[in-house]
């Protein structure tokens, strides 16, 4: 029986990005920035005004209080994205609002609420030094700056980044695209109702939303036969289109080894037992010319959910280029006692609080380890992740848990 860790590097060494291509700002959220984007211009491209107020020479209002204020005559008002040239002499106050440019030789903004807001002779109840309330040119980015770095994940700041300093497109690698099959003589679409000994595919609908979340461009294929000619012809149909693809139900007893076989035809394809649970029974291998990665799930939801959490989510993420991609872990205390099985490692559905007290993460299992009811995994927001050595847990005791997605 092979080991998670062990399982979980086979997977990981096959983690290939796809090749980079050019996509609008609007577009490339989540994604890998694939260039180095060096600013042509200076941001901010003109020295401007970082409040609404009073364009002055700092001099000017030196020594400005409320008990003896500087009034100075307004002579004249500044908007912002005004392209009119204003020269400030000396003695003297522009009116302008937050963004305006700073008109000639002022070299510092008197906020509004520090003034009478006079229209045309303004009383200044502050002194302000060089540079206060002003954004310089170039104080952000200068030119030949690096805005956004290759390799860096683009997310909103970066979004930002990338308008202000004016490209509309950015060179990333894309969301590895991921196809997602269920196989299953007893599987009929939630479209139609299910007569007697058939069930409702749920895997090809939750993995593809799972896929969706770690990032992927997913793609639910839905039912494929389990015959294995037609089996074999629907699952190459989607490799060329494919850089990871998940199949589900399609492991354990004969009826998986069938599935193993036929897909050994159009690749490497391993089914073995790896020391977890739920998802012990599971299969990996690289299928079609380009040796795309794919998974073989158990036919649970439950198993098929965390196994994908497990392996299949960090293979994403790693394709994604994210340096860490499993998902945020932490201790927390038990407040129910748990079970696992010998030898392997167990991943339990579970709920993750914080006591307002202390600030101390407790964590209350959902169902025993034998429960795969898929209700307990919808009101999961974590799991427990109980070593291989450990079989029982205690109330009071710290376990180790890893985040799922949180819940609005």
């Amino acid at each position: 029986m092979r080991s998670v860790d062990e399982q979980l590097a086979r997977v990981l060494d096959t983690a290939v990005r796809p090749a980079p291509v050019r996509v609008a700002i609007t577009e490339a959220q989540s994604m890998l920035c694939a260039e180095e984007v060096v600013a042509q211009r200076a941001l901010p491209g003109f020295d401007q005004a970082a409040v609404d107020g009073y364009a002055v020479r700092s001099v000017d209002v030196y020594g400005a209080g409320r008990n003896n204020p500087v009034t100075l005559p307004v002579v004249g008002e500044i908007a912002a994205g005004s392209r009119q040239p204003h020269r400030l002499q000396p003695g003297q106050a522009v009116r302008l609002v937050t963004g305006a440019p700073l008109p000639t030789l002022a070299d510092a903004v008197v906020p509004v609420a520090d003034t009478d807001g006079h229209p045309a002779q303004v009383s200044v109840f502050r002194a302000v030094p060089s540079a206060a309330f002003v954004r310089r040119i170039g104080e952000d980015v200068q030119p030949g700056d690096i805005a956004v770095r290759r390799g860096s994940v683009i997310a909103a700041a970066q979004v930002g980044l990338l308008a202000a300093v004016g490209r509309d497109r950015v060179l990333v690698h894309p969301r590895p695209r991921v196809s997602v099959l269920s196989v299953g003589d007893e599987l009929v679409d939630v479209a139609r109702d299910p007569g007697a000994g058939e069930v409702y595919d749920v895997n090809s609908y939750a993995l593809a939303a799972a896929a969706r979340d770690a990032g992927a461009d997913a793609q639910r294929v839905g039912l494929v036969p389990r015959d294995p000619p037609r089996l074999v012809d629907a699952v190459e149909d989607h490799l060329a289109n494919s850089e990871i693809m998940v199949i589900s139900g399609g492991i354990g007893g004969a009826a998986g080894d069938q599935v193993v076989d036929a897909l050994g035809e159009l690749g490497d394809m391993d089914g073995t037992r790896v020391a977890m649970h739920p998802g012990s029974m599971q299969g990996f291998g690289r299928l079609g010319r380009d040796k795309v990665p794919t998974f073989l799930l158990p036919a649970n939801p439950v198993g098929a959910l965390v196994l994908f959490e497990v392996l299949v989510r960090p293979l994403i993420r790693t394709t994604l280029g994210r340096n860490d991609p499993r998902r945020r872990r932490i201790k927390a205390r038990l407040l129910s006692p748990v079970t696992s099985i010998p030898g392997r490692r167990g991943y339990l559905r579970a709920r993750l609080l914080r006591e307002e007290a202390t600030g101390e993460y407790l964590v209350q299992p959902l169902g025993s380890s034998g429960t795969q009811l898929l209700t307990a995994l919808a009101e999961a927001n974590c799991l427990i992740e109980l070593p291989e050595r450990v079989t029982e847990v205690t109330v009071g005791e710290q376990v180790t848990v890893a985040f799922l997605a949180p819940r609005g």
